[in-house]
């Protein structure tokens, strides 16, 4: 491991020339260290480490002082903060064996109230793979992982990774869009929301358009129970009910003058039917919009770069193709039968999906800079 690391992985051998094989070996080693930088990222939101020296500010704390103040053991708390400065997460404060974060780090790791919050994407990955064994399985055997199994962390992350795009831009992006704003815009406007989660998106709905009623409907009864407890906090449990149901029904035919499906659709086993029933339940003159990963068109990893590595494909990508490998597919391919999509629901694949739901076409929305996600309309 050593060698590799300094790209020095040997001899070559069949496998190529001895540059191409050091190369690779630094390549497989970075990411076996992002995995255990990773791992340790988890740690230290857990223990409430990171929380703990944000608080400190530009102080810092030592590690006996970080320990006392989460209930945590010093050693560990040591360790854990010399492994974090070596990595460049914390920095040592001058002149001192003690450790505070970084400017900035605070938005990403702590603030949950922040564009720019990474927590939710770790602990999203974390659900991910702690049902290795189910996983494996699931490889092995087919069937899936549900999302019920996933847990709290899954269903928290989720709703906390979205919850501050929904706040603080939902309602700008659609009045950006004049058609889509008109529709929403009229007087007691029926919108539903399939797929709602917590609840988030639905209640940004309310809020921005205060003379519509809203429905967010959810397969995931904890979820359901937590957008009504959401409701209730921000007093708009009279404008936004929530239902426990199918995402395909039961909604009256024609009576929707907007149905919305924020980044769930590709996580349905059966996405045709759900865009049916869409179209079924929306008035000829509403609006469907789904919003949904921002990721390219079709599949192009790269080629090889001049020390014949892989360039692979891009961030936005390879972060996608995670959390379908760990998340977003086995949850779809634990139901029989599932058209298991994964994250990376392409445009042409949701075209295919609305031509054969029985849609005329499918328009990008000129929506930019909306986290990594893309609003498409739907045209009956």
């Amino acid at each position: 491991m050593d060698g590799a690391a300094d790209g020095v992985a040997g001899t070559a051998g069949e496998g190529g020339s001895e540059a191409a094989v050091d190369a690779y070996a630094d390549r497989v080693v970075a990411a076996v260290l992002g995995f255990a930088e990773t791992a340790s990222i988890v740690v230290g939101d857990a223990l409430g480490w990171y929380a703990a020296l944000a608080a400190a500010g530009s102080g810092g704390l030592a590690p006996a002082e970080l320990a006392a103040g989460t209930g945590t053991q010093e050693r560990y708390a040591r360790e854990w903060l010399e492994q974090q400065a070596m990595a460049g997460f914390v920095e040592l404060v001058p002149g001192a064996h003690r450790f505070r974060l970084p400017e900035g780090a605070a938005e990403a790791l702590v603030h949950e109230g922040s564009l720019t919050a990474l927590m939710p994407m770790v602990r999203m990955l974390r659900a991910g793979v702690a049902n290795m064994p189910e996983l494996l399985a699931a490889y092995r055997n087919g069937g899936g992982v549900p999302w019920a199994l996933l847990g709290a962390d899954a269903r928290e992350s989720q709703a906390d990774g979205n919850r501050p795009w929904f706040e603080q831009r939902l309602a700008a992006a659609l009045a950006s869009v004049g058609p889509v704003h008109k529709v929403l815009s009229r007087p007691g406007a029926q919108i539903t929301d399939l797929g709602c989660g917590c609840g988030w998106s639905t209640l940004a709905l309310a809020r921005a358009y205060p003379g519509a009623a809203l429905t967010g409907i959810d397969v995931d009864g904890p979820s359901i129970g937590q957008a009504r407890e959401n409701a209730r906090a921000l007093g708009l449990e009279g404008r936004a009910a929530f239902r426990l149901a199918d995402a395909a029904g039961p909604v009256a035919p024609g009576s929707q003058d907007a149905v919305f499906i924020f980044e769930a659709l590709h996580d349905m086993p059966f996405p045709v039917q759900v865009l049916a029933a869409v179209r079924a339940m929306v008035k000829p003159d509403g609006v469907v919009v789904v919003m949904d990963e921002a990721v390219a068109d079709t599949f192009s990893p790269g080629g090889a770069g001049p020390d014949g590595a892989r360039d692979g494909g891009d961030v936005l990508e390879r972060l996608m193709y995670a959390y379908s490998l760990f998340v977003c597919l086995p949850d779809s391919l634990s139901t029989p039968g599932s058209a298991g999509t994964g994250t990376l629901m392409r445009p042409p694949v949701l075209e295919r999906y609305a031509a054969e739901a029985g849609y005329a076409a499918v328009e990008k929305l000129p929506i930019e800079d909306f986290s990594v996600f893309r609003f498409y309309r739907l045209h009956p």
